[in-house]
């Protein structure tokens, strides 16, 4: 498991990570897998967390002690898997979109039965027990003694922040004589492990509503009585823009992805989905579901409610599916809810879905920052990355909704899996959608709020950050190919040394303040259900408008996968393919703003009714300027975007 579980975006804000070191492919990989180790071994480098120093160390962890992990299987031609991945996603490559079943990739790149039996005889021999397996992974279990046996490591305790967990010692290995079958192991350290079984879902989250008065359409309304903010009244939020106004701004036309089906992953899974997504499309003006166009792959059980907030993922659930519909209303849709929000359901989530190729397009509104995946971890989720890519399946993350990070963690750093170089990861923005349902334009998502005073003044004009898109440059990715020539050489240098993976690659409207009009069934305040109607954002609604998006250019490219998106994306830079967002649309110096009216308690005016400013384009350390760069990457789709792909 990850040192820190997967979070669904804290930025779907109410309105209120690789596989086998095999770098000469360019396509920036974080140092994970096996290689040449101690006498007759095979160290899996990446296996040790980064946390777990001499420092911290607190001692040897009990031989009595039980461990569960994660053996991955490198499969039969790990490098040859990356490379086919970015020869059939290359549209300069003569392999392009020469994509494979789900049953030729397995054939061709998955373990063999005899790789399979020499890695359980290994583990077995060596004291632990194999619990479960699947074609990419065995489940063990056994006690500490054994795993240190199996893997030639001592466990010890670590210190990390206030608590105190398990980790190796020193980097575990594997006997050489299995070959490179193991890519990686997962689960040697337990920061944190909180698992439980056969647990139900709870209710829905308590009720959320926006307070009025609303903008119709950007800039429409304003109240002359509060104080002017930069020389103008800023204008009141919008309700919530809805598939009308995201399919003018984005270059729909009349493509609704017909033919197409596009899968969203989140943990858990929302009771009301399917009639909740019934009632928003009739009410906005989207077009009714089809028999069958909305279908979930749910497991059996669920664990680690309590510890996910299995209830507020229903949120989650609710904007990707209803988000997706709304761009994309003829697409269909699939959603597969993992176990929980740790990594290994996760990734067995992702993992379905190219086993047996449930869509061409997947959509994830979750992530934790960089500092908490190992490059364990990402080997085994750029493993999943890569087998999508040889199947014509492209994956797309949400870029996170804290900006640079710094004030959460302390560090500028980015979020992972977007950091990936075999994703997608869709950065966010402010929207201007006018009176006529058209574009007019956009900025980095990037929020200053100040509180409306007893003075009648914008108290600490103009105000603190609260949220933004994430972005920036990862520790721990190489540059990939594709980013080369496009993102400049000062972001991609930007920790000092070798150029590395800068996020996002693309974007879309995310700020809560220009947000999506969600509907959902929630816990009314006297503790009834009932169907209710908010605005909201984050880069949870721009991953699956952006994947809706890609529906449109799927159907625009007669039907025909476009796979791994980002060597095509990034094709088209500087293109009509995008807009060009940056931080002042209006003109150098011109900044923009809304004021937004919020209830106290949530959801009525019985606690009172706070009035504030929210200044537009501000992200942290991140800026949006003329070309590349890390709040919105190559921009957002322009009215030539989803046309482009019909004639490639």
């Amino acid at each position: 498991m990850r040192s820190s579980r997967s979070r669904l975006r804290t930025g779907m804000t109410m309105a209120a990570a690789l596989p086998l070191v095999v770098g000469a492919l360019a396509l920036g990989t974080p140092s994970a897998g096996a290689d040449t180790g101690p006498a007759g071994r095979d160290t899996l480098h990446g296996a040790k967390p980064l946390w777990a120093t001499a420092k911290a160390d607190k001692g040897s962890t009990p031989d009595s002690g039980q461990v569960t992990a994660r053996v991955y299987l490198a499969g039969r031609d790990a490098a040859g898997l990356a490379q086919y991945a970015k020869e059939v996603s290359d549209p300069n490559s003569a392999s392009y979109g020469a994509y494979l079943s789900a049953k030729q990739a397995d054939a061709r790149f998955g373990a063999t039965k005899q790789q399979i039996a020499e890695v359980t005889a290994w583990l077995t021999s060596s004291g632990l027990k194999v619990t479960g397996s699947t074609r990419h992974h065995l489940t063990v279990s056994g006690s500490t003694a054994a795993v240190e046996k199996a893997f030639s490591t001592q466990l010890h305790n670590y210190t990390k922040g206030k608590s105190t967990y398990r980790a190796p010692s020193t980097t575990p290995s594997v006997p050489g004589s299995l070959h490179g079958a193991v890519l990686t192991v997962t689960g040697l350290d337990n920061a944190p492990h909180m698992v439980k079984h056969d647990e139900t879902l709870p209710p829905p989250d308590a009720v959320f509503r926006n307070a009025g008065p609303f903008s119709t359409y950007f800039g429409s309304k304003t109240d002359k009585s509060l104080p002017s903010a930069y020389g103008s009244k800023a204008p009141f939020a919008i309700k919530g823009y809805t598939g009308k106004e995201l399919r003018s701004a984005y270059g729909a036309k009349n493509f609704t992805g017909k033919g197409v089906t596009v899968a969203i992953t989140d943990a858990y899974a929302s009771p009301t989905i399917a009639q909740d997504g019934k009632k928003y499309a009739k009410r906005n003006g989207d077009k009714n579901y089809r028999a069958g166009q909305l279908s979930q792959v749910l497991p059996a059980d669920y664990n680690s409610t309590e510890d996910c907030g299995a209830s507020g993922w229903y949120g989650e659930e609710t904007l990707d599916v209803e988000a997706v519909h709304a761009v994309a209303p003829d697409a269909d849709i699939t959603y597969v809810g993992a176990a929980s929000c740790y990594d290994d359901d996760l990734l067995d989530s992702l993992s379905g879905i190219v086993d047996g190729h449930l869509a061409d397009i997947v959509s994830n509104s979750w992530g934790d920052v960089e500092a908490n995946q190992t490059p364990a971890l990402a080997a085994a989720y750029d493993q999943v990355f890569q087998l999508g890519a040889v199947e014509g399946i492209g994956f797309y993350f949400s870029s996170g909704d804290s900006g640079d990070n710094v004030a959460g963690t302390g560090t500028k750093q980015v979020d992972v899996p977007a950091n990936s170089a075999w994703v997608t990861a869709v950065g966010g923005t402010s929207l201007n959608v006018g009176k006529q349902g058209t574009y007019q334009w956009e900025t980095g998502w990037g929020t200053l709020q100040a509180g409306l005073g007893a003075d009648h003044n914008w108290t600490g004009f103009p105000g603190a950050y609260t949220s933004g898109a994430g972005g920036g440059t990862s520790a721990a990715v190489p540059q990939p190919y594709y980013q080369k020539g496009t993102v400049p050489d000062a972001l991609a240098t930007a920790n000092g040394g070798a150029p590395m993976r800068v996020v996002p690659d693309i974007s879309a409207v995310a700020d809560p303040n220009t947000g999506f009009l969600v509907g959902q069934t929630q816990t009314l305040p006297d503790g009834t259900l009932g169907y209710d109607e908010y605005r909201i954002g984050g880069t949870s609604l721009a991953a699956p408008v952006i994947a809706g998006v890609q529906a449109l250019a799927q159907e625009a490219h007669h039907g025909l996968p476009i796979g791994f998106a980002n060597p095509g994306i990034y094709q088209r830079y500087g293109t009509s393919a995008y807009h060009d967002v940056t931080d002042h649309p209006l003109g150098a110096g011109r900044d923009v703003a809304v004021v937004r009216n919020d209830f106290v308690n949530g959801f009525d005016n019985t606690d009172g009714i706070k009035t504030s400013l929210r200044t537009l384009g501000k992200d942290s350390s991140l800026s949006s300027v003329v070309g590349y760069d890390n709040v919105t990457g190559v921009g957002s789709p322009a009215a030539g975007y989803v046309t482009s792909y019909r004639d490639r």
